[in-house]
């Protein structure tokens, strides 16, 4: 759902369905910015932005990472720990997900394109 959504508003957006996935697409794509739910398949979404910031070429791409279970704020700490650079609590319409990758990609003080790489 938030892929297609995020297609509509002009990104182009790279699919993986578990944590490996990921890792291996994110490392073909070099994306500007990766979605990831924190509860994925194989490896979750802590492990999977810890991960690829151990990888120098990787480790510039920011995270947004998405979750449907209570986050506490120790789980938010943790996930600030292993790169993530917001936490958005489902359900959110699919707005408030372009908005924070807007605002994280304005954040960078290189912005080449806007490709998402999305990860549930």
């Amino acid at each position: 759902m938030y892929a297609d959504e995020l297609r509509q508003a002009g990104f182009d957006v790279v699919e993986a369905h578990n944590g490996f996935q990921a890792v291996e697409k994110a490392s073909e794509t070099l994306p500007d910015v990766i979605v990831t739910d924190l509860g994925l398949p194989g490896i979750d979404g802590f492990e999977l932005c810890r991960r690829l910031h151990l990888d120098p070429e990787l480790s510039r791409i920011p995270f947004v990472a998405i979750t449907g279970r209570y986050f506490s704020p120790a789980d938010i700490a943790r996930a600030r720990r292993e790169g993530c650079h917001s936490v958005l609590l489902k359900p959110f319409v699919p707005d408030e997900l372009i908005a924070e990758l807007k605002r994280v990609l304005d954040l960078r003080v290189e912005r080449p394109s806007s490709t998402a790489s999305a990860s549930e």
